[in-house]
């Protein structure tokens, strides 16, 4: 019905998914770009600034259906061997689970509004290519930060 089968995407089942279509639709025209369809379903966080300082900050309280199905399937994605079950466990270690469990969900709902809006379908590159990328962004990094301190740095042989 939706043009691509949603339930191939990890942490969504056709409950989940049956819950995000009815309260969204498969026409994602009346949101130009995926960060609005994530704000609009409060998965973004919001600062109250004032004189340039931030007062508040966090998600807007929402009742929206389909932000509540997209929190939950982002918490089963705790043990699943994915990319997005690597991301949420990285996000945990991070900022703890309650802002986890909205990143993932954020990232969930962007991932449905790509498979909306091109009617393709979603591949999972693994948890092994994510955990390259982060490896490759540490060494990077410290490749960086030698380099400011006026050392080389040099893989050890294996």
């Amino acid at each position: 019905m939706a043009g691509v089968d949603l339930t191939t995407v990890d942490g969504f089942d056709v409950l989940t998914v049956q819950a995000v279509l009815t309260e969204t639709g498969v026409d994602m025209t009346p949101w130009r770009t995926s960060k609005h369809f994530a704000s609009w379903l409060s998965l973004c966080p919001e600062n109250a600034k004032t004189g340039g300082k931030i007062i508040k900050r966090g998600t807007k309280p929402n009742a929206n259906r389909a932000a509540l199905a997209l929190r939950l399937a982002a918490r089963s994605l705790h043990h699943s061997d994915s990319a997005l079950g690597a991301f949420y466990r990285r996000m945990c270690s991070k900022l703890g689970k309650p802002q986890a469990v909205t990143a993932t969900a954020h990232k969930l709902a962007r991932i449905i509004y790509a498979m909306l809006k091109s009617k393709q379908p979603y591949q999972d590159p693994g948890a092994d290519h994510l955990e390259a990328q982060v490896q490759e962004r540490k060494v990077k990094q410290l490749q960086r930060q030698a380099k400011e301190l006026g050392y080389e740095l040099m893989p050890v042989a294996a």
